[in-house]
């Protein structure tokens, strides 16, 4: 199959988790029309999406099984034994990520979690163990962790990914108000909440104006 985007990646997540909400009610079968309406897109590009990144093809008049379709979107975006996560920064924000993340994802195996306050060491978080920073590097190549979230201050972000991609990670969810450097072969997602706070300011505003 060939590279798939990361907006399509996007796109099939948020399709992956309406597709969980609508099992949850009972909805066996969903048209392209009505998946797209809950995503806030077009039935052109759902159904693209679902035809060249997963290869599943709705039937007339029924559209998808909600059951397989959901199936068939996790084989593409999990890998068949899940993914192994860590969690770099246990503070309020860290702590906040773990608890929204932990069993909401099969695939996403929340393996460690690491921190540089020996008073969080030793402890445990969503059944997450919390590791001194030191150990980065053992543990990430114990555990064959390959994701790592941080979630630490900008001052010490680019050094801690360092480590993190000298012991093999080749993804970093970043929160730290930073723009990571990062390596070829290593995908970056930045998370700015206050550049996207700034932006939902800025049109709530134009709104209330117009």
């Amino acid at each position: 199959m060939a590279e798939i985007s990361d907006k399509t990646i996007a796109r099939l997540s948020l399709y992956r988790r309406l597709l969980s909400d609508l099992l949850e009610d009972g909805q066996t079968q969903v048209r392209s029309h009505e998946l797209a309406t809950l995503a806030n897109g077009s039935p052109a590009q759902v159904r693209r999406d679902l035809a060249e990144a997963v290869g599943c093809q709705g039937r007339p008049r029924q559209g998808y099984d909600v059951a397989g379709l959901f199936e068939s979107i996790g084989a593409v975006l999990d890998g068949p034994s899940g993914e192994n996560v860590a969690l770099v920064g246990v503070g309020n924000l860290g702590r906040a990520v773990l608890a929204y993340l932990a069993g909401r994802r099969p695939g996403v195996n929340l393996k460690a979690a690491f921190d540089s306050d020996p008073a969080k060491v030793g402890q445990s978080w969503m059944g997450c163990p919390c590791h001194p920073d030191a150990a980065i590097p053992r543990v990430i190549r114990e555990q064959s962790i390959r994701v790592a979230i941080l979630a630490i201050p900008a001052a010490s972000a680019q050094a801690v990914a360092e480590q993190l991609m000298d012991a093999g990670v080749t993804g970093l969810m970043n929160f730290a108000p930073v723009r990571l450097r990062a390596r070829p072969g290593v995908f970056v997602e930045n998370i700015d909440i206050a550049i996207s706070l700034e932006k939902t300011a800025y049109f709530a505003r134009q709104a209330a104006e117009s």
